[in-house]
């Protein structure tokens, strides 16, 4: 069905990017704030604006009732849920779909099939997709002593219903597995409302590589190549690149195959990603699938040329894809920088406060996707991400040349943010080789 308005479920710099794909659509955008939010410059640039509650995100941007009645207010008839906050839950898509709303993503039966860690494992497998050695279902907590030593340490305890890196500790020996199963379970219970976990073995310095995937109602799914993200401290993403320095050109075409036969399995449309682990040796292995736009989405965009909120858009409306796989080409090589309000050498300590002065970097293959501005006070509610900067350029080289201009260029004043370690990062010896990994960071002692 054609849209006219759409409400979007969100805030910060992912709502602001909802904005102008809407604009460029000639759709009516929602903007949906909190009292905190009030001069967020999302809100300024929609089309319209409704305050859906109090600071805390449970009172506004996780309310489904807020949410749907704020559609209802402005007589919208679509929710674009960005990420994070309520974009992966099959209750708000299911709420949004009951109220006669078009969700713009995946259906509620595709988000609970992929949801579900354990179960999206057990799909890979009947794909013909290879998974990391583990469990193929959930385990009780008193059976994971024995999968353990079945497996080998060292193992990883996960959350089935996780994302974000929540419910996830690693196990060296039954004494740490112990502690992780209790954690992890309790973790997950609090975080996701789902307790059950399942157990895989830790694939050791390994690669973090996702494919993008898009899948319109038509029956067409086409991936759009990979993106590497394996610089990351705890498990959160700093850094994420295209294409992954660490892909030979028969494994990167067989990974995108693989995403795109699961997401045909799971009978997916809309934007997702298929996350891999790639190993030391070239072996690759399933871990999960994101039903949502990612943060990291512009790699894909610089690259390739294709605008991915546009098309969940015109997915949403019953469009068919405006690319074929054919036409889907990798150019060149795009990084993203994840601009947070963090101190790096204070263990990455928030650090909220005013913007007192706010200098963006420009130029050719420089893109910076952010909702701050001078005199912008960070609220404390939130995430710590101020602002993401996007370089593209004829190879990595020249990307990695290009991102230590615009780094330079970045003035935030007033808060301290992750610029220093990204610079630092860049004139790593081992990054610049393109060989990090997941643990590069803590092995380093570079985070």
């Amino acid at each position: 069905m054609p849209l006219r308005r759409v409400v979007i479920a969100n805030r910060g710099e992912i709502a602001l990017r909802i904005v102008t794909a809407c604009r460029e659509l000639g759709l009516e955008s929602v903007a949906v704030y909190s009292t905190a939010d009030e001069t967020a410059l999302h809100v300024r640039e929609a089309d319209r604006a409704v305050c859906i509650g109090k600071p805390a995100a449970r009172q506004s941007y996780l309310s489904i009732e807020a949410l749907i009645e704020a559609a209802r207010e402005t007589g919208a008839d679509a929710v674009h849920p960005g990420y994070g906050f309520l974009a992966e839950n099959a209750d708000f898509a299911r709420a949004c779909e009951a109220a006669d709303l078009v969700w713009v993503g995946p259906s509620p039966d595709a988000i609970e099939r992929m949801g579900d860690k354990a179960a999206a494992r057990q799909l890979a497998r009947e794909a013909d997709v290879p998974v990391v050695p583990g469990t193929t279902g959930t385990v009780a907590p008193e059976e994971a002593a024995s999968v353990a030593e079945r497996l080998g340490y060292p193992v990883m305890v996960k959350a089935a219903g996780g994302g974000g890196g929540r419910g996830i500790r690693v196990a060296r020996d039954p004494d740490e597995l112990r502690d992780g199963v209790a954690e992890a379970a309790r973790e997950a219970g609090a975080a996701f409302g789902n307790p059950a976990l399942y157990v895989e073995k830790v694939v050791q310095r390994a690669r973090h590589v996702e494919v993008q995937v898009l899948a319109d109602t038509h029956g067409r799914t086409v991936h759009l190549y990979e993106r590497d993200c394996s610089l990351q401290r705890r498990r959160q993403k700093l850094l994420e690149e295209s294409p992954s320095p660490a892909l030979d050109p028969g494994t990167r075409e067989e990974m995108a195959r693989c995403a795109v036969r699961l997401a045909e399995r799971a009978r997916y449309t809309n934007a997702g990603t298929v996350e891999f682990l790639l190993d030391p040796d070239g072996r690759f292995f399933f871990i999960e699938m994101n039903t949502r736009i990612q943060v990291e989405h512009p790699v894909t965009e610089m690259v390739t040329g294709v605008d991915l909120v546009r098309e969940q858009l015109r997915i949403a409306a019953g469009e068919p894809l405006s690319v074929s796989q054919g036409e889907i080409e990798q150019r060149g090589a795009a990084i993203e920088f994840r601009i947070n309000a963090e101190d790096p050498d204070a263990d990455f300590m928030p650090s909220p406060g005013q913007i007192s002065e706010l200098q963006l970097p420009g130029g050719c293959g420089v893109r910076v996707d952010t909702a701050i501005y001078d005199g912008y006070t960070i609220p404390p509610f939130y995430d710590s991400l101020l602002a993401k900067l996007i370089v593209w350029g004829g190879d990595r080289d020249e990307a990695i040349a290009r991102g230590r201009d615009a780094l330079h260029a970045f003035r935030i004043g007033g808060v301290k943010t992750t610029v220093p370690f990204h610079l630092r990062m860049l004139d790593d010896p081992g990054f610049r080789r393109g060989e990090h990994h997941t643990e590069y960071l803590s092995e380093q002692a570079l985070a």
